[in-house]
């Protein structure tokens, strides 16, 4: 629902149409003739391409180099929140980021994905059929489909340096509708054996999203140029927006916040299909 970001140092990072020719996280290697008859294998591999992390990761070190100035005694960690479109690279993205913390900065840094929230497949199913009717919450993935207790002691835990179980969600259980990981498998941080978290990384499509005043998602909903908010009841829509303000215990600790648009949202099918395509390569399925 386009819902605000407001946070108080962020980076918004549109996409151009011309990053998925030239110079987007995926480009497709072309065959010549010659190469037509040899192996699509080894002619068609796609590549990863990273071309945010220039833009973004000077713009993180900045604040972070801001925040330790300001705050030279706090064992807080500094938290960042990343969300973007699918296929905009935020893996590729989070991953360089994460790297240039711990090896140029000697920080511990933790990834966390806002999808390793999501509820355990009672809830989830539990919540389908409370709110029978709404498609938005019928499966994983719009605001209320996510563990925001579970979010909340997780963060706390990590905000004071204490021994903290990460946990983690398994998309392919359940016939691809998923459930949480056993809590046998939660990585354990913040240990006695193990350096303490100085830089969380909170990743997903919705991290920093703020819910709409009522009158915002009507108009929205009732705008000619709408296609899509207009194939959902207005009731279904302001449930989800009503949830959407849980989320404000993660986002009101974010210390940075980057963004990553497209201008035009046509442009994300085609970088979804091209990110499915290199997980297929990979083995790893769409």
């Amino acid at each position: 629902m386009n819902n605000s970001m407001a946070q108080p140092f962020s980076l918004f990072l549109p996409l151009l149409p011309s990053h998925t020719i030239t110079n987007q996280h995926i480009r497709w290697q072309p065959q010549n003739n010659a190469q037509k008859d040899e192996s699509l294998e080894t002619t068609t591999q796609p590549q990863i391409i990273d071309d945010k992390s220039p833009h973004c990761i000077p713009f993180i070190l900045s604040r972070l180099h801001a925040y330790q100035s300001s705050h030279p005694n706090s064992s807080r960690p500094f938290i960042i929140g990343l969300n973007g479109v699918q296929g905009a690279g935020k893996t590729t993205l989070v991953s360089a980021l994460a790297q240039t913390l711990k090896e140029k900065e000697g920080l511990e840094t933790l990834v966390l994905s806002i999808d390793d929230l999501y509820l355990k497949r009672e809830d989830q199913v539990k919540l389908a059929k409370e709110q029978e009717g709404n498609a938005l919450v019928q499966y994983r993935g719009e605001p209320g489909t996510h563990d925001l207790p579970l979010a909340r002691t997780l963060l706390s835990t990590l905000l004071a340096g204490l021994p903290t179980p990460i946990p983690a969600y398994n998309k392919a259980a359940y016939s691809g509708h998923g459930d949480r990981a056993p809590s046998s498998t939660f990585r354990l941080v913040n240990t006695p054996s193990t350096p303490p978290i100085k830089v969380l990384i909170l990743e997903g499509w919705l991290v920093g999203f703020r819910s709409l005043p009522l009158s915002t998602i009507a108009e929205k909903r009732a705008s000619p140029s709408t296609l899509t908010l207009r194939k959902h009841e207005l009731a279904h829509l302001e449930y989800v927006n009503e949830r959407l303000k849980e989320y404000d215990v993660l986002t009101d600790e974010f210390d940075a916040f980057i963004h990553i648009d497209a201008r035009e949202t046509q442009w994300v099918y085609g970088w979804r299909d091209e990110q499915e395509a290199v997980l297929r390569a990979k083995g790893r399925g769409g």
